[in-house]
C-alpha cells in the first residue's frame, strides 16, 4: 500500500481528529501542509473542487470527510476499531452529531471578540480580515449556518454538563473502557477550544471533561515526516487508483444513479463545491468518482454517502 498522506493544517479541528485517529491505529503517514484559506491549488488538483481540511490521499485515491477517512482506516488496521462491533449504528449517530453540533459549538466559542483576538494575536490585520472573509464563503449556500457566540454560550452548559455526567458515571471513554470514532469526535472541538487560552476557561467547570481530553490525547499522532504539496501531486499522477469498493456491486442508489453516470458530489452543511466526475462506486456508505485532472491524472475521490449531496451533472 502507498503511504497515507494527510492535507492538513495545525490549527484545523477536524484535521485534528484526523491526526488523533492515525495516532490512535499507531499509523506512519506524512504531512502535507495547506493553506487555511482558499486558494489551495494543489489540494484543488486532487479533489476536484472540494476545499474541507483535511484531505487524505494514498496514491491517486483521494478522502474527503473524516467520516469516511475513519472507515478507511478501520479497514487498513481493523484493531483497535473506530467503530465498535456491535455498537455501530450508535457510534455513527453519536459522532455526527458531535462533527455538526460540538463543532459549531467550538467554534462559535472561539470566535468571541476576544477569542478571535487572541488567534490571531500578533497577525497582520489583513491575515485576520482574509481569515474570516474565507470563512464567511465557507458557510455561503449550505444548510449549517455560522452559531452565534451567544447562543453557543447559553447552550454550552447543557452539552457540556451531559459530558461531565456521562464521564463521571460510566469511565474513560465515552463508549467503553477504549476511545472509539465518538472520543474523536467529541474531542476535536473541545480541543479547539482548549488551545485558545482566551476561552480555555470555558472547560474548567467540567473536570472529568478535562480528564477525558487529556486520556484522548495520550493517543497522540502517531510517527509522520514532512511532504511537499507538489510532491504529493506527483504521487497521484505517478499511481493508479486502487480497484473500488469491497464487495456491495448490487447496491441500488434510492434516486437511480448508476455506476458510469456522470455526476457531482457535494458536502450539504457547508463548503458546499461540487466534484464532478463519473460515478464508479456507490454502496450504502460511501460515494467514489473518478476525474482527470491535467496535474493530478486519473484519480478517484471518495465521500460518504451521509452529508453530501449526489446529482447529475449540468
Amino acid at each position: 500500500m502507498s503511504d497515507i498522506i494527510l492535507h492538513h493544517y495545525a490549527g484545523s479541528p477536524f484535521a485534528e481528529k484526523a491526526r488523533m485517529m492515525l495516532g490512535f491505529k499507531g499509523l506512519t503517514w506524512r504531512s502535507v501542509s495547506i493553506p487555511p484559506v482558499m486558494p489551495k491549488p494543489d489540494l484543488t488538483a486532487l479533489t476536484g473542487g472540494y476545499r474541507k481540511t483535511p484531505v487524505m490521499q494514498i496514491g491517486a485515491d483521494i478522502y474527503c470527510d473524516t467520516a469516511i477517512m475513519a472507515r478507511l482506516l478501520d479497514r487498513i488496521q481493523p484493531v483497535p476499531a473506530l467503530y465498535p462491533e456491535g455498537k455501530e449504528a450508535l457510534a455513527a449517530s453519536a459522532a455526527h452529531f458531535a462533527d455538526e453540533v460540538m463543532f459549531r459549538h467550538g467554534v462559535a466559542m472561539n470566535f468571541q471578540p476576544h477569542g478571535v483576538a487572541e488567534r490571531f494575536k500578533g497577525a497582520p490585520e489583513d491575515v485576520m480580515k482574509a481569515f474570516l472573509a474565507d470563512r464567511k464563503k465557507l458557510f455561503e449556500g449550505g444548510s449549517a449556518a455560522p452559531l452565534h457566540p451567544a447562543q453557543a454560550k447559553s447552550q454550552w452548559p447543557a452539552l457540556l454538563g451531559r459530558l461531565e455526567q456521562q464521564l463521571a458515571e460510566s469511565g474513560s471513554f465515552l463508549m467503553g473502557e477504549e476511545p472509539c470514532i465518538v472520543d474523536f469526535s467529541y474531542y476535536h472541538p473541545l480541543w479547539f477550544v482548549a488551545s485558545n487560552k482566551a476561552v480555555a476557561n470555558e472547560l474548567d467547570p467540567y473536570p472529568q471533561v478535562l480528564a477525558w481530553l487529556e486520556a484522548v490525547a495520550a493517543c497522540g499522532h502517531g510517527e509522520h515526516s514532512e511532504l511537499p504539496s507538489p510532491e504529493a501531486v506527483e504521487i497521484a499522477r505517478d499511481s493508479t487508483p486502487e480497484p473500488v469498493g469491497s464487495g456491495d456491486f448490487d447496491f441500488v442508489d434510492p434516486n437511480g444513479f448508476e455506476i458510469g453516470n456522470q455526476v457531482t458530489v457535494a458536502a450539504v452543511d457547508y463548503g458546499v463545491d461540487p466534484v464532478a466526475g463519473t460515478l464508479v462506486y456507490h454502496d450504502a456508505e460511501e460515494i467514489v468518482v473518478s476525474r482527470e485532472d491535467d496535474r493530478a491524472g486519473l484519480v478517484h475521490v471518495h465521500f460518504p454517502r451521509y452529508g453530501f449531496r449526489l446529482a447529475a451533472a449540468g
